[in-house]
């Protein structure tokens, strides 16, 4: 595995650039040509982006709202439903060849979680599963409570991925209040600044955050 920053990307740039390393990925089994493994992290300005299964209605804005906040709107290939990404985001998108770790997509998206919630163990967040959804939340048997803190949403092919994670670090959480994210109307969002009271080290997080993606896929 390699890591790659991107820094600050327009999501339309970072969506072309993934799907031409994707799909270079997909030719080079065709021709038993290695490549490696990339996990590409970056961060985006503010954007809300529907995946295949989305529903627009879940954005809530108008287009004169997202004008006026400076916000694009993007439909996707991914899947899922509406997210928002922007600065103070962790982006992730592991381009991986699933075939070079012996997994299905199902475990590639229990080790993304994983590796999530082993980042969260560091500042002594309990992350966790929600059944019947996918990410990583907190207080999920607490109701009324219970909110998300990294968002998911991948394409696969061939077992080649794209797309992938979006973590909250330093977010700002009024942005989500323009949709129901993924889709819920019924749970909160929150960041890991939010949860530990004070602002992180973006750097710092990213490091921290492929070193435990490493940690997973190659156990």
């Amino acid at each position: 595995m390699e890591c790659i920053n991107w820094g600050t990307v327009e999501y339309a740039e970072a969506w072309n650039r993934q799907t031409e390393l994707f799909n270079a990925r997909i030719e080079a089994k065709k021709t038993q040509n290695e490549l490696p493994d990339l996990v590409v992290l970056c961060e985006h300005p503010h954007v809300y982006t529907l995946g295949k299964s989305g529903v627009i209605e879940n954005l809530l804005a108008s287009n004169q709202m997202l004008i006026d906040r400076g916000v694009s709107f993007f439909k996707t290939d991914r899947g899922g439903d509406i997210t928002y990404h922007g600065p103070g985001q962790i982006v992730g998108y592991p381009i991986f060849d699933l075939d070079h770790f012996n997994i299905g997509l199902r475990q590639f998206l229990f080790n993304i979680e994983e590796a999530i919630i082993l980042f969260l163990k560091e500042f002594n967040i309990k992350g966790e599963r929600l059944e019947g959804t996918t990410g990583v939340w907190i207080d999920v048997d607490v109701p009324g409570k219970t909110r998300k803190i990294a968002a998911m949403g991948v394409k696969s092919s061939h077992y080649v991925t794209m797309h992938g994670l979006a973590l909250n670090i330093n977010t700002d959480l009024s942005f989500f209040q323009m949709i129901n994210p993924c889709g819920f109307t019924n749970k909160g969002v929150t960041s890991l600044s939010v949860e530990t009271g004070k602002e992180q080290d973006m750097d710092f997080c990213r490091q921290l955050l492929f070193k435990k993606m490493s940690l997973v896929f190659n156990t």
